[in-house]
């Protein structure tokens, strides 16, 4: 009868519960059904079971061993009555399915993974050209992606060319003259950049002509004028 019972069940306890606990509530059941108080047969049999109980978990070191042994039931294996059986589809016979050449799960589940030639599976097949633009020979790419070699985004220069031609940005085989008739603010922002020193003379040359730059004694005489009118 011990075997077949749960003490934590019968006296109305948690199985985490302390010791003191454990203790209050086999008191408590046992005023209750004890044979002096209660006289009915099922009172009697409640009792028995309470001391039944109270024998596995009541003192700590049973307890404690009590609550090994059924850990270790609860972690076992469950054998279904269809186990033994050759044809029940039990989890033995799954695991001795792998090398049988009738195939069980793991010997149907290798075989989906293969070609139907038997050979391994076939390599995934990936388009020659997944890079955006990239050309299919070399490193280079499409010629329809970017503008010829020698020009920027601004294209080719409209001819005319005076002075160094550029071979960097949007104005890429331009020459500065052109570029300063179609956009003088570049040649501004040439002149404040580190990469314009190269052609430091020619952009003060070009702003000069156009009255973007006065020169020193004109600056001087602006400045002379403006202190006089304040």
């Amino acid at each position: 009868m011990p075997d077949q019972i749960d003490p934590y069940k019968i006296l109305q306890v948690d199985s985490e519960a302390e010791d003191e606990v454990i203790q209050a509530a086999y008191r408590r059941l046992a005023r209750k059904y004890h044979p002096d108080l209660a006289t009915t047969p099922e009172a009697a049999n409640r009792m028995a079971a309470i001391n039944a109980a109270w024998e596995l978990i009541g003192e700590p070191a049973k307890r404690v061993a009590y609550d090994r042994k059924h850990a270790v039931l609860k972690t076992a294996p469950v054998s279904t009555p269809g186990s033994a059986s050759t044809g029940g589809g039990s989890a033995e016979a799954a695991g001795r399915g792998g090398s049988t050449a009738g195939g069980g799960a793991a010997s149907s589940s290798s075989a989906g993974a293969r070609s139907p030639s038997g050979g391994p599976p076939p390599p995934g097949t990936v388009s020659r050209d997944w890079t955006s633009g990239r050309s299919t020979q070399g490193s280079g790419y499409e010629e329809s992606m970017h503008s010829a070699d020698g020009f920027g985004a601004a294209g080719p220069p409209p001819g005319r060319p005076s002075g160094t031609v550029l071979n960097f940005g949007r104005y890429a085989g331009w020459s500065l003259g052109e570029v300063a008739r179609m956009d003088l603010e570049y040649i501004e922002w040439l002149d404040r950049a580190p990469i314009g020193r190269n052609y430091r003379q020619e952009i003060d040359e070009i702003l000069r002509k156009s009255g973007r730059r006065k020169s020193a004694e004109a600056a001087e005489t602006d400045r002379r004028g403006l202190f006089r009118r304040r």
